[in-house]
């Protein structure tokens, strides 16, 4: 099996136990990820290997029988060549099953980090910034498997509402998880420090306050 986006391994070590006379491949294109991953899986130490890649670029074909992988290919921007690697990646008959972001996905808070980023204040680094995800829908997502050569291909968005605990939780969660990379445009602590203090003040002001309105993208397909 690959693990496609395999961050810190808790999902790794979940496949592991599920096929305890398989093998699973991590890749993930943070070594930070990476070395946490192999703390997190040195039990699992003979029937593991991480591997430091981009999805874009997957040097295998006809290797794996299974691909999983979860909150990771919304990352890329590039769906198409995406699963044409993947597909390519499996064996005749071989199974993708996955789980990314999709279709309005944080549209309430992504709108309101584009118009404070459009501000006079914030334009100069972030006026043309472009946001490092792709959000497709079912429709979407089922198109692009067809054509990377995907059969019985299934997909469909759920919600995965998320309530955060207060000013602080917030703040932390989406500036580390959700806009660090708008952030890293940012020159200065304190203009960093600005544009969270004010998308918290607004989370604040919704009712409820402080909510995450995630969506996500499920994908199933098989290769021929």
């Amino acid at each position: 099996m690959l693990d496609a986006g395999c961050g810190t391994g808790r999902l790794t070590a979940d496949l592991l136990e599920a096929v305890p006379r398989g093998r699973v491949v991590g890749v993930d294109l943070s070594q930070n990820m990476l070395r946490s991953a192999r703390e997190h899986l040195v039990s699992f130490s003979d029937r593991v290997s991480l591997l430091a890649c981009d999805l874009l670029h997957l040097p295998f074909e006809r290797a794996f029988d299974s691909i999983v992988s979860t909150a990771a290919f919304h990352w890329v921007l590039d769906h198409d060549r995406l699963f044409q690697n993947l597909r390519r990646a499996l064996v005749p008959g071989g199974r993708l099953e996955a789980q990314c972001g999709g279709g309005p996905n944080l549209a309430k808070l992504r709108a309101r980090a584009n118009a404070l980023g459009a501000t006079a204040k914030f334009a100069p680094f972030l006026g043309s910034f472009r946001e490092p995800w792709l959000y497709q829908n079912a429709e979407e997502a089922a198109g692009t498997l067809q054509r990377a050569g995907f059969v019985d291909v299934d997909t469909s968005i759920e919600p995965a509402p998320t309530q955060l605990d207060g000013p602080e939780h917030y703040s932390e969660f989406v500036r580390n998880i959700i806009f660090r990379r708008h952030l890293d445009y940012i020159p200065s602590e304190d203009l960093r420090a600005e544009f969270m203090k004010s998308l918290t003040e607004q989370a604040a002001a919704d009712d409820p306050p402080f909510f995450l309105e995630y969506w996500r993208l499920n994908l199933r397909g098989r290769t021929n």
